[in-house]
């Protein structure tokens, strides 16, 4: 059996909890009690969704960026934007390889029953690969903005899209992950 291969239900524990009359509800929020086995395998289902969403983003713009430095437009950037070029390029690279070391791990992983690592390590890789992708895409406006939009607008108009993408990726996540903290201490206390 593959790693990502097991039974929600192994060996009936469910129906045999059922039958010997223990009849927890679901708990608040209007989810069943978890088992472990059950929480990393939808953990990594949840990973390999989100790796499919992310790898086809980062592949589109690494393929545009690689791309960029056989235009007839490259030979006439100025030495700054070569280099922020090379750093798009570079974070772009990178990006792609976090996103996808989630699908090389599980290959050389597949069967050593290590799911609980495999599903950590794959979570900080795609936080890391999401920061990776956010400067690429901030690298990559920059680039773009710099050639299009005369003086300092271009710097501004990244900076305000790098915010949004840290208010919307980072900020907005860590907040509703305190407020979901705060509730469950207000609940274990009451």
């Amino acid at each position: 059996m593959a790693m990502t291969e097991q039974p929600a239900d192994p060996a009936g524990q469910e129906t045999a909890r059922r039958a010997s009359g223990d009849q927890r509800g679901p708990a608040p929020g209007g989810e069943g009690p978890e088992a472990a086995h059950e929480r990393v395998n939808r953990r990594w289902n949840e990973i390999l969704q989100e790796t499919r969403v992310t790898q086809t983003g980062v592949q589109i713009l690494f393929g545009f960026l690689l791309s960029v430095a056989f235009t007839a437009s490259f030979k006439e950037l100025e030495a700054l934007d070569r280099g922020i070029y090379v750093t798009t390029v570079v974070l772009g690279a990178s990006a792609t390889g976090a996103l996808i070391a989630p699908v090389s791990m599980h290959r050389f992983l597949s069967g050593q029953r290590m799911k609980d690592d495999l599903v950590e390590t794959a979570g900080r890789l795609m936080m890391c690969g999401m920061v990776l992708l956010a400067l690429t895409i901030g690298c990559t406006l920059l680039l773009i903005l710099r050639f299009v939009v005369p003086g300092v607008l271009a710097e501004v108009l990244v900076g305000g899209v790098m915010l949004w993408f840290g208010l919307c990726w980072y900020v907005l996540p860590l907040g509703l992950r305190r407020r979901a903290a705060r509730r469950s201490r207000a609940r274990d206390d009451a």
